[in-house]
């Protein structure tokens, strides 16, 4: 299989990570994750490159010096693997939100001196959206780098949702669409538009309930129903949890087709499981090299 794949949400893990992640790291994916079993499943599916992020709470331990160094020590080590492989490994670099000046510090350093493809952050940080006034100077910074910012559904709160269901299967996909339309309604879509955002899972709820948050918006400003569509028609998806038939009709209808990445959330999903279902899915035949490869080349700078 030529492995011309980009998959774009790629999860790697080092020890200090694991340390700091507690009980979320008994994950058997997460204990037993290696640089050669990632290159060996990689190959098996056809995937040329991978872009790496944390899995949730990706270094989320409150505005603490801990923070700012796990930042530090994370980034410097998936630099130094995209550096000894720059054509299989891209990098979005964690940062200490909600720790704003921890944060912009972070991003000058993951940007400027290890040439990260992007940032990453999760979409809440103490039940604080992305769209929070108090997160305004990072994404004014992000905008001004003209920068990749990659969302990824926080980890949440067990009694957020109905007993006997985990909150990563049902309340996440949640927290990302209540980030997006946070990031909408208090104008950062509108007034960083030289971010470009990826969110995981295919956006969460998006694109079933963006044409009811248009009907029912104030229709003023931002809010008005050509613009809500013309702000989210700019942001980009990527397929991790998505991969079946509803979910992709879906999303294919509401963005369009150069906004949609190829994502496998490797390795708490299994690639070989994600990737035979990716195979099976019908799409149209020109919309799939686009998805697998072209439009995250486009996006990152890779060659086509």
């Amino acid at each position: 299989m030529a492995a011309s794949r980009i998959d774009i949400h790629h999860h790697f893990f080092l020890p200090e990570y694991i340390a700091a992640m507690g009980p979320l790291a008994n994950m058997p994916q997460v204990r037993n994750w290696t640089l050669e079993r990632t290159h060996e499943e990689m190959d098996k599916n056809g995937v040329g490159a991978a872009v790496l992020s944390l899995s949730p709470p990706g270094i989320h331990l409150g505005a603490s010096p801990d923070s700012r160094r796990l930042a530090r020590i994370v980034n410097d080590h998936a630099a130094k693997l995209r550096g000894a492989q720059p054509a299989r490994f891209g990098h979005f670099a964690s940062v200490p939100m909600p720790d704003v000046e921890g944060t912009l510090a972070e991003i000058a350093y993951a940007l400027d001196t290890l040439k990260a493809d992007g940032i990453a952050l999760i979409s809440s940080y103490d039940g604080r959206w992305l769209g929070d006034a108090a997160f305004r100077p990072v994404f004014s910074e992000l905008n001004r780098r003209n920068a990749v910012v990659f969302v990824h559904p926080a980890g949440l709160p067990e009694d957020t949702t109905p007993p006997g269901i985990k909150s990563h299967i049902l309340e996440a996909p949640f927290d990302t669409t209540r980030t997006i339309f946070s990031l909408l309604h208090n104008g950062i879509l509108s007034s960083c538009p030289d971010i470009r955002f990826i969110f995981a899972h295919g956006g969460g709820a998006v694109p079933y309930l963006a044409g009811r948050v248009a009907a029912l918006s104030s229709g003023s400003g931002d809010m008005t129903p050509d613009r809500i569509h013309d702000l989210l028609n700019r942001l980009y998806f990527d397929t991790a949890i998505v991969i079946n038939e509803p979910a992709l009709a879906a999303l294919t209808k509401f963005c369009p087709r150069s906004q949609i990445l190829l994502g496998i959330d490797s390795p708490i999903f299994s690639p070989e499981a994600e990737i035979k279902a990716w195979g099976s899915i019908g799409l149209d035949p020109d919309l799939r090299p686009l998805i697998e490869r072209s439009n995250a080349a486009a996006l990152l700078g890779r060659g086509q």
